[in-house]
Order: C-alpha cells, then sequence, then structure tokens
C-alpha cells in the first residue's frame, strides 16, 4: 500500500507518523525495548498529547532477531498467528551512551540512540539493511484506520526473491504485491499460495509475522528501500541471518516448519482423469491398461471432481450411478500396483446430505447473525467447514478415513483461496487473518488423518493453496496454467519462487491445464515435468494420456519416465536434504550459484537437486539458450560436454534437451526404471562427472524412509581416480562418464559402457584404485 506522494510528501489522506526521538532504551531479559516520539522533544511540556511508538528486539534463536514495532498494545489480538519454532539461543545486550546493541549467532542490531531514528542490521560484523530515516511508521487514514508501516534498506544491485508462488518476473525488485490468497490462474498478479517472506542476494531474508493481507512495496514506492505494511496498531517481522541463500532457507524453515518427506512412489508419474471430462471404472481402466500396454510406468492414479455426485461436492462419497463398486475398484487398481488418489476441497453443498450434518451441529463457518455463510460460486448454497472448531475437525476427517479404509492413498487438496472475511468463526479467529490461514488448518487436517491412518513417511498431499508453514504438507502445485509456452515459463517461474519462499516440493500440470495442448507443447511440457520434484499428467477438459497427442507423445513419456525413475537414487537424497535444510528440489541458480551474477535473474532453467541442471525448451522448433557456471559440463543424455562462465545455444529434438551435470558430481543411478519405490542401494551405478586433478567428490544413498544406506566417494591425483563406498554391502559400481582409457583397476575391473568405463568391483572390495592410460 503506497502511503507517500513521491519522496518528499504525503499521499492525500493519510496521516504519517515516523520516530523522529529516542527517548529511552530499555532491557527486560532478552529484550531491548526502544521509546520514540514522532517529534523532537525540547521541553516537557512536548511530551504531552503525543505518541510514542516502540521497537522491541528480541530473538527465537541464532541468527534470527525479531522486531515488533507498535503504537498501542492493548488491542485484542484474536488470532490465529503462525506456529513459530523457537531454538536455545544466546543473547547479548549492550546499553551505551552513543548505541544499543542486541546479538544473537552472527547476527546483531545496532540502535544509534543520538539519531532521530538509524538501525543497523549485520551479519557477521557486515551491515546487511537496516531502517532509517521516516522508514518505520505508524499511520491514519481519514476513517481513523490504522497502518503500520516498515522500510528496509536495498543496497545497489541487491535483488530480492520469493514471497510465494508468484507468476510475476522471477526478480521482486520493482513490483507491488499483496499477500493475500486468491484463484487468480498463473497468467496474473495473483497468487495461490503468498507467504510474506523474502530473500536477498545479499544473504538474508525477512518474514512478515502476520497472517493477514501484507502490502508490499519492493523498491517501487521507494526504489532503494522494500516497504511492507499491515492494517493495525502493530507490525512483526523477523530478520533472518545466514551468509549464503542456502544457510537462510535452512533457517526460515527452522523457524516455520521443515517440509516432509513425500513418499517414494509420489515422485512416479501421475496420470488424472482430468478435470470436466466423463469417466468411469471402464475409462479409467482403459487409461490404466493403455499406459501398461505401451509400457509407460504410472505410479498413482488419480480420480478428479466428478468421483462424487455434481452438485454434491463434498459428500466423500462415489456417485454410484458411474463408479457402483468403488472398493472393489480400487481393490483391482491396486493390484496393478498403483496408488491412488482423490480430490476433495473444503467446501460442502447444500445438495451434499454432510451440508445438514455440519449446520445442525455447528461445523461450518457462520455470519454474524448465526447463519450458515453460503454462496453459489463453484458449488450451488456451498458452505466452508469451519476448521477453528475441533469437533468440526474430527468429523471432517472421519469421511476421510472412510475413503482411506477404501483404498486411497493420498488427496488433492484443492482451493482453500476463496475465503470469505465477512464471517465469523468458532474459535473468534480474526477473518481477516484466516483468509490466508485457513488453508493451513484445512491441509493440515488432511494431511495429519493420512499420518494417522498410514503411517508416518506415507502421507502426501497435492495441494493448491498454501501459507506460512504450508511447506510442512507436501506436495504443492502451481494451480490452473494454459497450454502455451508462455504459460509453461510462467509456471516455472512461480515454481522457483515458491522454492525461495520454504517449500521443498513443487508440481504442475503437464501440457498445461487450460485448452488441450498441440503434440509439441505437450512433449516439450513432459520433458519439463518428468524432471520437476513430482510429475502429474492433467488438465480441463479433455484427457492426457499421451496416444491421444502422437505417437511420440507416447515414446517422450516412456523416455522420460524412466529416466526419472532410473535417477531415483540421486532425486530420493536431494528429497531427503530438502526436509533437513529446507531447501527446494527445484532450485533457482542463484540458490545453488550466488556468487555469480549472471545467475541472479535466470529463471528459464533450474538446478534439480545440486548437480543437475534442466533448461526445459519453450518453442516448438527446439531452440534453447541456457547459461553454465565455470567448469566443464556434461549432458545427462548426450555425453557431449560444454565449457561453462558461457551461454549456449541449441536445438533439441523431443528425446533430449539441455540436462547438464555439474563437474565434479557423482550421480547415483539406480537398477530400476519402472517405479520409483525400489531398493535404491542395490546395483546402483554411481556416475562421475569430469573430476578434476586434486579434487574430490561424494554422494550419499538413503533408503526409502530417508535413512543413510551408502557413501560414495572419488579421488583423483593425476591420471590415478580412487573410488570407494561404505555402508551397504549390497552390489553397486563405478561408471566413469566420459572417459574411456582405463589402464589398470585395483580391486575390480572394467568394462566398457555407453557413456564411458564402468568399474565393477571384486565381491570384498570398497575400495578400488583406476589408473588412466
Amino acid at each position: 500500500m503506497k502511503f507517500t506522494d513521491g519522496y518528499w510528501q504525503t499521499r492525500e489522506g493519510y496521516e504519517v507518523q515516523n520516530p523522529a526521538d529516542i527517548r529511552d532504551i530499555t532491557q527486560s531479559g532478552d529484550t531491548l525495548t526502544v521509546y520514540a516520539a514522532t517529534k523532537v522533544i525540547a521541553t516537557k511540556g512536548d511530551t504531552l498529547n503525543g505518541t510514542l511508538l516502540k521497537a522491541s528486539f528480541s530473538s527465537p534463536m541464532p541468527d534470527v532477531i525479531k522486531v515488533k514495532l507498535n503504537h498501542h498494545k492493548g488491542k485484542v489480538n484474536s488470532g490465529p498467528a503462525f506456529g513459530i519454532h523457537e531454538l536455545e539461543t544466546n543473547v547479548n545486550i549492550e546499553i551505551g551512551e552513543d548505541h544499543a546493541e542486541l546479538s544473537s549467532g552472527n547476527l546483531s542490531v545496532t540502535v544509534n540512540r543520538k539519531q532521530s531514528w538509524n538501525v543497523d542490521f549485520c551479519f557477521d560484523g557486515k551491515r546487511i539493511t537496516g531502517s532509517g530515516w521516516r522508514a518505520p511508521a505508524y499511520i491514519k487514514d481519514l476513517d481513523k484506520k490504522a497502518y503500520y508501516r516498515e522500510q528496509l534498506d536495498l543496497g545497489v544491485g541487491e535483488y530480492i526473491y520469493g514471497l510465494g508462488e508468484r507468476f510475476t518476473p522471477f526478480v521482486k525488485n520493482g513490483q507491488i504485491v499483496e499477500i493475500w490468497n486468491e484463484d487468480g490462474g498463473t497468467s496474473s498478479e495473483q497468487s495461490y499460495k503468498n507467504i510474506p517472506f523474502y530473500l536477498s542476494s545479499k544473504g538474508y531474508g525477512v518474514f512478515v509475522n502476520h497472517p493477514e493481507k501484507v502490502s508490499y512495496e519492493i523498491a517501487s514506492e521507494n526504489v532503494s528501500r522494500v516497504q511492507f505494511s499491515v492494517e493495525g496498531e502493530s507490525l512483526e517481522y523477523f530478520i533472518i541471518g545466514g551468509g549464503s541463500p542456502k544457510a537462510v532457507l535452512d533457517n526460515y524453515t527452522k523457524l516455520t516448519g521443515k517440509p516432509a518427506l513425500p513418499p517414494a512412489w509420489t515422485f512416479g508419474l501421475w496420470l488424472t482423469t482430468s478435470f470436466t471430462t466423463d469417466y468411469d471404472e471402464a475409462t479409467v481402466n482403459h487409461f490404466v491398461d493403455g499406459m501398461a500396454e505401451r509400457d509407460l510406468p504410472l505410479a498413482v492414479f488419480h480420480f478428479d471432481c466428478f468421483w462424487m455426485k455434481e452438485y454434491q461436492w463434498c459428500d466423500f462419497q462415489w456417485d454410484k450411478d458411474m463408479f457402483p463398486d468403488p472398493e472393489g475398484m480400487l481393490r483391482r487398481l491396486k493390484a496393478k500396483g498403483l496408488k491412488i488418489c482423490a480430490w476433495i476441497n473444503p467446501y460442502i453443498a447444500e445438495k451434499s446430505y454432510l451440508f445438514d450434518e455440519g449446520m445442525n451441529n455447528g461445523y461450518l463457518v457462520k455470519t454474524a447473525d448465526g447463519s450458515v455463510w453460503q454462496w453459489d460460486m463453484w458449488q450451488a448454497g456451498m458452505a466452508l467447514v469451519d476448521f477453528t472448531n475441533p469437533a468440526a475437525v474430527t468429523w471432517y476427517k472421519g469421511k476421510l478415513e472412510t475413503l482411506i479404509d477404501q483404498g486411497v492413498d493420498c488427496f488433492k487438496t484443492d482451493f482453500g483461496e476463496r475465503i470469505p472475511t465477512d464471517v465469523v468463526y468458532y474459535d473468534g479467529s480474526d477473518p481477516q487473518k484466516m483468509h490466508n490461514y485457513y488453508t493451513f488448518l484445512y491441509n493440515k487436517a488432511v494431511f495429519d488423518v493420512l499420518e494417522e491412518k498410514l503411517g508416518k513417511g506415507e502421507a502426501a498431499l497435492f495441494a493448491r493453496s498454501a501459507t506460512v508453514g504450508g511447506q510442512q504438507f507436501p506436495v504443492h502445485w502451481g494451480g490452473d496454467c494454459s497450454a502455451s509456452y508462455e504459460s509453461m515459463a510462467e509456471t516455472l517461474r512461480g515454481g522457483l519462487s515458491l522454492g525461495l519462499s520454504g517449500f521443498g516440493f513443487w508440481s504442475h500440470d503437464i501440457s498445461g491445464f487450460e485448452n488441450t495442448a498441440p503434440p509439441d507443447i505437450y512433449k516439450r511440457w513432459v520433458q519439463f515435468g518428468l524432471l520437476s520434484s513430482h510429475s502429474r499428467l492433467h488438465g480441463s477438459t479433455s484427457y492426457r494420456v499421451p496416444w491421444l497427442f502422437d505417437e511420440e507423445a507416447v515414446d517422450v513419456v516412456r523416455v522420460f519416465t524412466k529416466l526419472k525413475c532410473s535417477l531415483m537414487p540421486y532425486l530420493f537424497h536431494s528429497a531427503v536434504e530438502s526436509t533437513e535444510l529446507g531447501l527446494p528440489m527445484m532450485r533457482a541458480m542463484m540458490l545453488e550459484f550466488p556468487e555469480d551474477r549472471t545467475c541472479t535473474a535466470l529463471d528459464t532453467q533450474y538446478m534439480l537437486g545440486d548437480s543437475i541442471l534442466v533448461a526445459p525448451i519453450f518453442n516448438k522448433e527446439g531452440d534453447v539458450e541456457y547459461y553454465l557456471p565455470e567448469g566443464k559440463w556434461t549432458n545427462f543424455l548426450t555425453n557431449e560436454i560444454r565449457e561453462g562462465g558461457r551461454w549456449h545455444q541449441e536445438q533439441h529434438g523431443y528425446m533430449t534437451l539441455p540436462m547438464l551435470i555439474k563437474p565434479g558430481s557423482i550421480i547415483a543411478v539406480g537398477s530400476e526404471d519402472s517405479r520409483t519405490d525400489y531398493d535404491f542401494a542395490n546395483d546402483v551405478s554411481f556416475h562421475l562427472f569430469e573430476l578434476a586433478d586434486g579434487s574430490s567428490a561424494s554422494a550419499e544413498v538413503v533408503s526409502m524412509k530417508g535413512e543413510k544406506e551408502m557413501t560414495a566417494a572419488a579421488l583423483r591425483s593425476g591420471d590415478v581416480i580412487e573410488l570407494t563406498t561404505k555402508g551397504s554391502s549390497k552390489s553397486w559400481s563405478f561408471v566413469l562418464r566420459g572417459l574411456t582409457q582405463v589402464a589398470a583397476v585395483e580391486g575390480g575391473h572394467a568394462e566398457s559402457c555407453d557413456w564411458g568405463v564402468k568399474i565393477i568391483p571384486e565381491k570384498s572390495s570398497t575400495t578400488l584404485r583406476v589408473t588412466l592410460k
């Protein structure tokens, strides 16, 4: 929200008060509090009839500082509030004549008490940002509505990222962003997943701890500052240090929650009925059997909306006209090796038998006069489950338990964005705050029931809406994109932005949700989709099985699905890293290469894990331009080597694309290419890429429970490469990619293979010494 008219003047209709004279600085426990008048106090009489603003500084964990700005603290706070995880930290506070300082870990805040308002935040002794003259402000409009604003300094050449899944330009500088969940599709400035957290290229983050609407002006009102504001008497935010973007995400997700680890089967290919299509069990079997007949590995079959009777969403009952034997159908599908996903949402239509249950028991959100809130958008007479009522949560989860008992393994938790603000909640929550926060309660309830029924480590969602903390309930997908190359690119931007907001796992509708893609877009999107964290064929008004596009599409789906299955030892280890460090599996280039200035704005390519660079192709001709950081990179699909530190232009058919391996990497490749839930350590092959003299590389293989099972390492000294493994005694081998001349192998033997030389150990050997010619 803008409050100024240019740099000097206040916009008409607003009264702005800034801290102008620091009157006192106090310490209470581990909290430093600053009191500042909004005018210069020359005499005691000046203290009358004036405003005193407060700023409190504290720390919930090392390298994180909480800032609380407030005017009147007596206002009732009816909630809800984001869950904040605190860790033990040693806070040091010093109050001197010239300044006061609070430090936590390597992060500190310094208040200069000789100036009207000057606050510096430093990490490792280096200033990262600050709040200066006329930056914080208490504001009122003509209706006496109050707002609080803060402005933090933006350095020269500093870039801002994140703020949720945003489809606007990847770098947020110059943008106006409203943190307000809406169902606007991927071609607008609106977002399904709004996160009031931004990441700076300088290696720090800022999290505004407000579930209600937060308005951002990012170098757009004051061009050298990031402004954020909320309605009310106070504003709370956290400065999150780290020194690098990865470390900041680690600290942010320690504060707000780490992503759970999705089950291994979720990484396989998902096929859906699509949205408004007609289907019954015969249709489903036609799709499933057609995939099997064409050797297209399928992991999950998803039933979208019309598994329930129209006008009755949600009643959680199978449409008996289309599915007379749902338990038998699910049993037959699961006998084919499939997991089952069912579409749900948090809405109850009036025609659903659950409407009366919910109304009579107080399980539905109400209006001020006690009526059930309803409208006709989406479903006729639709009401909203009140997840602030524990009894309503139990009731809702009970309906899902029945489906799980029937054979459903996971749920697509659709919607959760169009949440009304003129309503009353069971627990008295502020409806403005509940608008964004509702999705957290909704997805948590569904995730919890899956964990309770199936066990920890087996729960997975396919969720569209999210807020802070929602990363704990994966997986999320990008919402309603269109069947165009432009929408494919905007979808990727949204996913990269979400990944820089603490979310580890993300997917999208392969070939676009709206309309039906021509075959070329379908095939290009398949490449992108199967080199994403999670992969789903889904659409709106037409089916998405590949043979309906062309026969080459069948081949493309086969090649890239099998490729993903074979990469599961590498991918699942990356997934575990996401849960431990809060890193996305699909990483913006700036996250992996923060020192490379060329990477700062790249949004048409990404790193899949820490070693695989993917550059999707966004045109029919197969032309692609991509950038490689320094070093010799190897295309995993073609074995071609490309020099880094420069841009490359290539042309690809539908069976290849730029999929390049970072030099000095070991990629663990599995023995299976038809499923994603297998023993990753059994007969694993470690592919070693461009290991320079005097350097080393390592890789880990984990079990499907995420436990470390095997490590592999390589060390090169001249023409000798030492290869070692530890842990599992299962069979393994190394592939030296691009190397063909091996003179000798101690501890095993060498065989030629498609991509180089395969080094096979003797049964008892865990160390091999390879001498090159």
